[in-house]
């Protein structure tokens, strides 16, 4: 498989990065890497729209940063994983879990040891909306709790929510290789009874969950929370992410329309997780 490589330069930095990286996810861009003066953005060719990138950074020339300017790169399948390696640095969250790739060490004095080969996926827990829900999952009693992963990414949420105990687990992505990655990634951490599925929230049926977890963007989390509700128990939780402050009003509301009660929030630099309660 082929990939595309956006880098972006912009300045100011802060919040064009942000803002930038969430408007990309909106078009189908998982896997992002931010850089000193900008950042790095990366879909699979096949996947890749040319006009509505277009259109995103000519509307931010026109009303927007000061400085702006961007490439786009075809990647080679063969030379991916020299790509990813050289973006991809092991990160602890909350002091207890550690997400890395196969090539990193173990640490030793972390609680949940999670080895994440990401490819073309999102979830490596660098980006603040996966570091966000993980801060979540780490406070959270999930001992014998079903759990549902919406763009489930990497898998790296599942998976750590099977390793405080969780099940059963269903995790979910509309994009084959965040699929694939998935699966992948419960085997390389020893999870064998993940339920991996290829779709979206028309998947969902009559199975229940204790907890659902949805860390995408913001116009599928509008259009699809309805759904995500309908899957959860009463006494439920619901933790959603991949959106930035300027979102954070739209998001709640949806939420409060749905009669979920509020249960908190999280914010890291510009970005928002909420959590909620159903009664």
């Amino acid at each position: 498989m082929n990939y595309i490589e956006i880098k972006c330069a912009v300045e100011p930095v802060e919040p064009w990065t942000e803002i930038l990286i969430a408007e990309l996810a909106d078009v189908g861009f998982e896997s992002f890497s931010e850089e000193e003066n900008g950042f790095k953005a990366y879909t699979s060719a096949c996947d890749y729209r040319a006009k509505p990138v277009k259109e995103i950074f000519e509307r931010k020339r026109d009303f927007g940063p000061e400085k702006l300017s961007f490439e786009v790169t075809k990647i080679g399948s063969k030379n991916w994983n020299a790509v990813w390696e050289g973006n991809f640095e092991a990160v602890t969250i909350g002091g207890s879990c550690h997400i890395r790739a196969p090539f990193h060490s173990q640490n030793p004095d972390v609680g949940y040891d999670i080895v994440i080969e990401p490819k073309m996926s999102f979830g490596t827990g660098h980006h603040e909306t996966t570091s966000l829900v993980v801060e979540w999952l780490l406070e959270t009693e999930l001992q014998e709790k079903s759990v549902l992963d919406m763009g489930c990414g990497t898998g790296v949420l599942a998976i750590l929510a099977a390793k405080k105990g969780a099940k059963p687990i269903t995790a979910i992505d509309n994009y084959l290789f965040a699929y694939e990655n998935t699966i992948e990634n419960a085997e390389r951490n020893g999870i064998d009874d993940m339920k991996v599925l290829h779709g979206d929230a028309k998947l969902l049926g009559d199975e229940l969950y204790d907890v659902v977890i949805a860390n995408i963007t913001r116009n599928v989390l509008l259009e699809d929370m309805a759904a995500y509700n309908n899957v959860l128990k009463p006494g439920g939780i619901m933790f959603l992410s991949g959106f930035l402050y300027f979102d954070r009003d739209i998001i709640f509301d949806e939420a409060m329309k749905l009669g979920l009660q509020n249960g908190g929030e999280k914010n890291l630099k510009d970005w928002v997780s909420l959590k909620f309660l159903k009664l």
